[in-house]
């Protein structure tokens, strides 16, 4: 019976060159070696399973390599390579912090670092884990980090570089390492799915990339379990299923359904999730990631970032096509806002339903907003062009003979005068050009009655006070910012005067200034709400309505007193004092 090695085991990077997604660190540990240039301690952090402690072991073996191949490589072949791929190499310890943190650990690591290697040049000790070392481990292992003998190397490998006291990082050479790109981690599967003979489909490996989140590691265990899952036949579906990863389609027809406002399929996509297991706050954070994947996709630039095969992105692409910037922006808040509050809200299923539905209504919203901004550029242009005044006759032979009568032309100054609004000609002269005095006094008539209208906005409609009062709450109303002008019209009303004159009592210079600063803006709703230009506000300060400071006992004993003297004469004999 074959055992079965694991991939992440199996395929466990030998040299510098077959590590995945860490060039610039490698290439560094390369050129230390070549340059003989090599530091005493090393400290290599990162997530997991991006590589930390291979790295470790492909260094302690290259370095005691006896014949480095042209590019600076272990050659597998020498007595020490080979020691080191049986794993009975002396020259290489490894010590696991976790479960050694102690002192007497560190001491019995200490006493091993004084003998010296007996095949090759350095012996190598590779702590994993260190950040689980006890404080009086860090300390007793100070010194010799510091001043260790010519032939020791310690390389540290810890995923929380921020537990490690600054005494020991300041003794070591740092290296980060980083989370591997999918784009990488998806050619490696590939390279182990053809040398063990599986076939599998480049969306199905991409999902298996996303889901181990840059560590290797992790990608290759899932790769095995997807592999056991599906027989040798890795495909899409299949690592949706085992993964229970939630998938694209059911975000492209949410899509669907929120460009064509369809709230009742949206609802029922949304249940079809929920019974398959999937917690709310997943689904409302994979909409706006998937919004987001659109907004890249809107160039193609960006579409570059966007790491998934490319039938996946194609298809993105092509719904990108149909999203505006605003419905995707809005979309994102919309979903973002509904991340945040998921965990205070007790209803949580109504919670982002409510958001499905705004997200539904927005292309009703933006239609609204189009509708909206052309009626107001026809208005502005209706009323732009009844403001003209027509000076260009209507007969085109009219136009002609002025243009081809020179004296008329010469006879007119350089600089001309501004029009006005009705011009006045004589009579000669309308009969030299051809024009009738009765056509041009029916222009002048419709000028005029077009003014008239224009300047009569609101007029002089009579109003009782009951009609100020509830235009007077009406205006309050639509305030939101200013609440202490809200407050201000709340406490006090108008009262009419006369029949355009109103007037209102306050009881403090505080509150008359906000009626006073908000004055023209107020008046100029009232006169539009009660239809009367001549409405005119004035503002008083009411003595009776003023509001007078807390008194202290003995300013109120001191306005007795001025009343009654003789209050004082009683106090000074009693001896009486104010507590």
């Amino acid at each position: 019976m074959d055992t079965f090695i694991v991939s992440a085991r199996k395929y466990r990077p030998a040299t510098f060159h077959s590590v995945v997604g860490q060039e610039a660190l490698t290439t560094t540990l390369k050129n230390a070696i070549t340059g003989k240039k090599l530091a005493h301690a090393y400290l290599f952090s990162g997530p997991r399973g991006v590589g930390k402690t291979t790295c470790a072991r492909i260094f302690a073996k290259t370095i005691n390599c006896f014949n480095l191949t042209s590019d600076n490589e272990s050659c597998n072949k020498c007595e020490s390579c080979v020691a080191f791929n049986e794993q009975r190499s002396y020259n290489i310890h490894e010590l696991d912090a976790a479960s050694n943190n102690g002192v007497e650990d560190i001491r019995s690591l200490i006493d091993q670092v004084r003998i010296p290697p007996q095949i090759g040049k350095y012996k190598v000790y590779i702590i994993d884990e260190v950040h689980m070392l006890s404080s009086s481990a860090f300390n007793s292992f100070l010194k010799t980090l510091e001043e260790p003998p010519a032939h020791a190397i310690f390389i540290l490998a810890t995923t929380e570089k921020h537990k490690i006291i600054p005494t020991i990082l300041s003794r070591c050479q740092v290296y980060d390492f980083n989370r591997i790109n999918i784009s990488d981690i998806v050619k490696h599967l590939q390279y182990v799915a053809k040398q063990e003979g599986i076939t599998a489909e480049p969306e199905a490996l991409n999902i298996i990339a996303q889901k181990a989140d840059g560590g290797m590691r992790d990608a290759l265990s899932v790769f095995d379990q997807s592999a056991s899952y599906t027989q040798g036949n890795i495909t899409y579906k299949s690592v949706i299923e085992n993964l229970n990863v939630l998938d694209y389609e059911y975000y492209f027809k949410l899509t669907e359904a929120f460009l064509n406002g369809d709230v009742i399929n949206s609802l029922l996509i949304l249940n079809n999730i929920l019974n398959r297991g999937f917690e709310g706050q997943y689904i409302i954070g994979g909409i706006a990631s998937h919004f987001r994947d659109l907004l890249v996709c809107k160039d193609a630039k960006t579409a570059e970032l966007f790491e998934v095969g490319a039938s996946i992105r194609d298809r993105y692409i092509e719904i990108a096509k149909r999203c505006t910037n605003s419905f995707l922006y809005k979309g994102i808040e919309i979903a973002n806002d509904c991340d945040l509050n998921y965990r205070q809200s007790k209803n949580k299923r109504l919670l982002i339903e409510l958001a499905l539905i705004k997200l539904c209504q927005l292309n009703d919203f933006e239609a609204n907003a189009d509708i909206k901004k052309k009626t107001e550029l026809k208005s502005i242009e209706k009323a732009s062009s009844s403001t003209k005044t027509e000076l260009e006759p209507e007969d085109k032979s009219i136009k002609k003979e002025v243009v081809e009568t020179p004296k008329e032309v010469h006879s007119e100054p350089k600089t001309v005068p501004p029009v006005k609004s009705s011009p006045k000609l004589s009579k000669s002269k309308i009969s030299g050009m051809g024009v009738s005095l009765a056509s041009l006094a029916k222009k002048d008539e419709e000028v005029n009655k077009t003014s008239e209208k224009e300047l009569a906005v609101n007029g002089n409609n009579k109003f009782t006070e009951d009609d100020l009062i509830n235009a007077w709450n009406e205006y309050a109303d639509t305030l939101e910012i200013e609440k202490l002008l809200i407050n201000t019209m709340s406490l006090y009303k108008p009262t009419l005067i006369s029949d355009t004159l109103f007037e209102v009592k306050v009881n403090s210079e505080l509150n008359k200034e906000y009626l006073t600063s908000n004055g023209e803006a107020l008046l100029t709703f009232l006169r539009a709400k009660l239809k009367n230009d001549d409405l005119t506000m004035t503002i008083k300060i009411a003595k009776g309505n003023v509001i007078k400071k807390a008194l202290t006992s003995r300013e109120i004993f001191d306005e007795m007193v001025e009343k009654n003297p003789s209050l004082q004469n009683l106090s000074d004999e009693f001896g009486l004092e104010l507590s």
